[in-house]
């Protein structure tokens, strides 16, 4: 099993590269997000997902952990194959994608080609329950990314106050999911009982950031 690739990159397609490793050219299939930072003739070194089907063998390669992790994540959902996965991992990486579905904003996994409502509520539902508290560290200063290690400590996505703070800035004209990372950046901030109207005034303050 192959699990991760070093070499030059000889080629990039459409949905695919080819790794030069030492003479020996590895064909991977990926997300357009990471094909879009790869450049004929550089090295690259890429995470490998393996898949062994009965008449071939598929190798899946990634950016880093976080994007094959959530690969393997959608892919468990009914109606997500690896080609929808990797579509919606070409429009959000893996930060954005916490925050959507902690948000519950449907809306940006449809920007993906292939994914209508019913895939999107799905993939909503389905894990909504596994990346709510991932989203707290994700949002940890200002939408920065979570680096590893466990999620500090914070206000609950949950909290009525916050929700109501997501609801005004959405109605606003922010992103669901922009609107959720800026409120629960400010609850980390006030700490739990903070009011609407702070984290409404703490939320701008972060999306003007």
């Amino acid at each position: 099993m192959i699990a991760k690739l070093t070499g030059v990159v000889d080629s990039v397609g459409t949905d695919w590269v080819v790794i030069d490793v030492n003479g020996v050219g590895y064909q991977l299939t990926a997300s357009s997000r990471t094909l879009s930072r790869l450049m004929g003739g550089e090295r690259a070194s890429m995470v490998v997902e393996t898949f062994v089907r009965d008449d071939r063998i598929v190798l899946y390669g990634f950016a880093d952990a976080a994007e094959r992790d959530w690969f393997r994540l959608l892919t468990t959902i009914q109606g997500v194959g690896s080609r929808l996965a990797l579509s919606i991992l070409g429009v959000l990486d893996a930060d954005q994608l916490t925050r959507a579905i902690a948000s519950q904003d449907k809306t940006a996994l449809t920007r993906a080609d292939g994914v209508g409502a019913k895939v999107a509520t799905r993939i909503v539902n389905e894990l909504k329950d596994k990346v709510g508290n991932l989203a707290l560290g994700v949002s940890a200063t200002a939408g920065a990314p979570a680096k590893g290690g466990a999620p500090a400590a914070g206000p609950s996505p949950d909290n009525a106050a916050m929700a109501d703070a997501v609801s005004a800035l959405v109605n606003l004209g922010y992103g669901r999911s922009e609107a959720f990372g800026a409120v629960v950046a400010a609850g980390r901030g006030l700490g739990d009982g903070a009011k609407v109207a702070d984290l409404i005034r703490l939320g701008l303050k972060e999306l003007s950031q």
